[in-house]
């Protein structure tokens, strides 16, 4: 198509940078010179200006013989241009019966024929956004490699752990909770270095902020790392684990944290009532806007074995069973997260992961909080050793399980994939 001015007056106004070469597809027939700071005013002239429109192909500018007009009338003419011919129908395998379609009024697989179609409908994402980056901390130098958990190392808290974030934060992980090894000499009955302002977590909690301003930072709140007992609460001389009295050590922890810079308090030892406890407690020291994420339905469950080994936090005796729910239990978990949500949780949390799909799609269906999924250790670790084993594929196996989390219903998910998934997300093998 092209638009032509014959003998028509023009007066050009001065323009400033003006690049012909950025206009594709406008032609003059004859060069128009362009006067900067001044208005030129060229008359009449007998020059004919043609613009034509154009296509680029590979960077250069295609020259179109005909206009619109002229392709629609050869069209019409019966001159029709060529195309590719309609592909043969693919052939079936010798031996395939013949038989007449089903009349079926919907076929599902319509849906899924092509890598674009599924992408189009796919119903659920997976993001580095969603993941909390479960990390080990201790007080040493050197970064020790934990043995159950492949790929997973307790972190010196000023220089691995550092190193760490980075490198999550490189990927768009920008969300860390923090799971310290206490020094055996410092683990007491009542858990008193869980709330000590220059402990471990405080301390590592200020450098992370000073360093990484945005990084989201999560704490657990239990006492099982500094207690000598290995149980998550204080225990009396009968084996009893005393919840009330807990929940006031819990609470003086929570200030601890948030006062260090902590973003999200984590309560994952299951006491009655300590979800309103901390609450009160954290808005009393004016941390209103510090959130609390609740273990809302934390099992008495066997994957946990690795992450006690990582900490060296196993019961000295006995089992969580007393405070921890039964795996056979499904609407108690309805129980606690409607205690925790009256309590003023902000995130509701299912732990493990993958074995309790039916639980977090409960509570995503009865609540309108935020749900979080822990893909635990022994998860972890069970994938980590198919992949070694090669009898999974490590890392299609990592992918799907984190999107089955989301699916049924996981707003985020902590889990030790986190850096290799994120990866796996942004397109990196390292």
């Amino acid at each position: 198509m092209a638009s032509t001015i014959v003998n028509a007056p023009c007066t050009v106004p001065s323009v400033k940078g003006f690049d012909t070469q950025n206009y594709v597809g406008l032609r003059p027939i004859f060069s128009l010179r362009f006067n900067s700071g001044r208005t030129s005013n060229y008359g009449r002239f007998q020059h004919l200006f043609v613009v034509r429109a154009s296509e680029r192909h590979d960077g250069h500018v295609k020259k179109i013989e005909r206009s619109i007009e002229e392709c629609e009338a050869a069209v019409v003419a019966g001159n029709v241009p060529e195309a590719p011919p309609v592909p043969p129908k693919p052939a079936a395998p010798v031996g395939t019966p013949v038989i007449q379609p089903l009349q079926l009024g919907r076929r599902p697989r319509r849906n899924r024929k092509s890598p674009a179609l599924r992408a189009s409908f796919q119903e659920t994402s997976l993001s580095p956004a969603n993941f909390v980056y479960p990390l080990f901390i201790h007080e040493g130098q050197e970064d020790t490699p934990i043995g159950a958990m492949p790929g997973c190392y307790r972190l010196g808290w000023r220089h691995g752990l550092v190193e760490e974030v980075a490198k999550a934060q490189d990927v768009g992980v920008n969300s860390i909770v923090l799971f310290p090894k206490v020094p055996d000499a410092l683990k007491f009955p009542t858990g008193d270095e869980a709330y000590n302002d220059n402990g471990l977590v405080p301390r590592t909690i200020r450098l992370l902020k000073d360093k990484f301003p945005d990084l989201v930072i999560y704490t657990d709140v239990a006492l099982d790392p500094y207690s000598s007992d290995g149980h998550d609460g204080i225990v009396r001389e009968d084996g009893v684990i005393m919840n009330d009295e807990t929940v006031h050590q819990l609470c003086k922890q929570a200030v601890s944290q948030a006062r260090a810079g902590a973003d999200v308090v984590s309560p994952s030892d299951m006491m009655d009532g300590r979800v309103g406890a901390i609450r009160a407690a954290l808005d009393a020291e004016g941390f209103h806007h510090v959130s609390i994420m609740s273990y809302t339905a934390k099992y008495a469950s066997s994957f946990y074995g690795p992450f006690r080994e990582a900490l060296d936090s196993n019961p000295r005796f006995g089992d969580k069973k007393t405070y921890q729910m039964n795996p056979a239990n499904y609407r108690e978990a309805l129980v606690e997260a409607r205690e925790d949500e009256a309590e003023g949780a902000d995130i509701l949390l299912v732990k493990p992961g993958l074995p309790y799909l039916d639980i977090i799609r409960l509570l995503r269906d009865k609540s309108s909080l935020p749900i979080a999924a822990y893909q635990v250790s022994g998860e972890y670790s069970m994938i980590k050793a198919g992949g070694v084993l090669k009898m999974i594929d490590e890392e299609r196996v990592m992918m799907e399980s984190l999107m089955c989390l989301r699916r049924a219903g996981a707003d985020i998910i902590l889990t030790y994939f986190a850096l290799q998934a994120a990866r796996s997300l942004c397109g990196e093998k390292r």
